[in-house]
């Protein structure tokens, strides 16, 4: 449903998911039905934004590339020293990611 290419259509498979599963998962089936306005929100936002809203993954691999050297160097630094390698580390993270599309849209959505 969230990968469909309107909302029309991610209407009809969130109520083909509900009548699917609603037997045998009926609390999980409402829950859905309940939020059907809010999971569905990101269809009112422009085309070019969907792929931007369904993924978390520059917020995940970010977040791995610090994780990653943090915990081999954990001990070995002292608190300045760890906040500055840090930052470095994000700061070169921010060269490698991509720019929102239709970023002139933005205040149109907002």
């Amino acid at each position: 449903m969230w990968m469909a290419p309107d909302r029309q259509r991610a209407e009809m498979a969130l109520d083909l998911f509900i009548a699917t599963y609603e037997a045998k998962y009926p609390k999980a089936a409402e829950c859905l039905a309940q939020d059907r306005e809010v999971l569905l929100a990101f269809y009112d936002s422009p085309v070019e934004h969907w792929g931007h809203i369904r993924t978390t993954n520059p917020i995940e691999s970010t977040f791995a590339i610090v994780r990653a050297r943090t915990d081999k160097t954990r001990g070995c630094l002292s608190r300045v020293t760890m906040l500055a390698m840090v930052f470095k580390l994000y700061q070169s993270a921010t060269e490698r990611w991509q720019q929102l599309r239709a970023a002139q849209d933005l205040p149109e959505v907002i």
